[in-house]
């Protein structure tokens, strides 16, 4: 039962959470070996490349974790990458500080964000840049520090429902962001009611998860950061909860700058694949045509 529970707490929805002292996952199951290291260090090197190669100094990240297919999900957390004027990029995100028992802001380095799996051996990243006009609507509200904050719930909820300010994950906490940078929403108390606000109006509209059991609700009776209060009835009685992942935060992206493109990175132990474009590589981390693929056996 525990490592059920386990299971569930990472897998609805942000698994790979933070711990605030040290910046280890929470939910990492087994150390990683030289082999698994050396893996995904040449992963996020080339995540490093890809946002390297980006004229604009901000961009949607997106990463798996546990596996998800039973859900039909692939990527379960998501970040704003930003590049700080000495070059270096990071991922700036909330996660749940284990040590303290509250979410927190925190920037990450691009290794440690594409470490943040629970299968060494299979992984993806998604990269979405940014055309001029989205990032400089958006980049002053990401490094303002009064902002973030005052979007960040004092309550944390792997499965929080995204129009619901009692509580927050982490894909919530950047789609709401979003709308404060893009809105142009100024900075106070009620920034997420007003960030929630604005989405219904711009037309987010998350696509229901289909729990598909009622053993999966009852989990929330047994594992603390999973909840069903803030979900309306109606959701909880066809077991369909619309929670903010970092595909409906894609599909938002792109239908409001329709000039974002894409990029897609897998591995396996064999082999990157690079994969341009909003179609989706296919399952197991198989190249199509006109993918780049990456070699791990040199």
């Amino acid at each position: 039962m525990k490592r059920f529970c386990a299971l569930l707490l990472c897998l609805l929805f942000c698994a790979g959470a933070a711990q605030a002292s040290s910046a280890r996952f929470c939910d990492r199951a087994h150390e990683l070996s030289a082999a698994e290291q050396d893996r995904l260090l040449r992963f996020a090197a080339v995540l490093r490349d890809e946002l390297a190669a980006t004229a604009e100094s901000v961009a949607l990240v997106s990463r798996s974790g546990l596996d998800l297919s039973r859900f039909h999900i692939r990527y379960s957390h998501a970040a704003m990458a930003w590049r700080s004027e000495q070059g270096i990029w990071a991922a700036r995100q909330l996660y749940y500080a284990c040590d303290e028992g509250r979410p927190r802001i925190y920037d990450q380095g691009l290794a440690g964000f594409a470490m943040g799996t629970d299968d060494a051996n299979l992984g993806y990243l998604s990269i979405v840049r940014l055309p001029p006009q989205a990032v400089l609507a958006l980049r002053p509200a990401l490094l303002d520090t009064r902002r973030a904050l005052h979007l960040l719930a004092a309550q944390y909820s792997a499965n929080a429902y995204a129009y619901s300010l009692r509580y927050q994950n982490c894909n919530q906490w950047l789609i709401e962001m979003l709308a404060a940078g893009w809105g142009g929403l100024q900075d106070g108390e009620d920034l997420r009611g007003r960030a929630q606000a604005w989405l219904r109006d711009a037309g987010y509209t998350p696509q229901p998860v289909a729990i598909g059991s009622r053993w999966w609700m009852l989990a929330s009776y047994f594992v603390p950061l999973l909840h069903l209060d803030d979900h309306p009835d109606a959701d909880r009685d066809a077991l369909q909860l619309h929670i903010s992942l970092p595909t409906t935060i894609e599909d938002f992206v792109r239908a409001r700058f329709p000039h974002s493109e894409r990029v897609e990175l897998c591995h396996d132990d064999q082999q990157i694949v690079i994969h341009r474009g909003w179609t989706p590589i296919a399952d197991g981390c198989k190249p199509a045509e006109g993918d780049r693929v990456i070699s791990l056996q040199d």
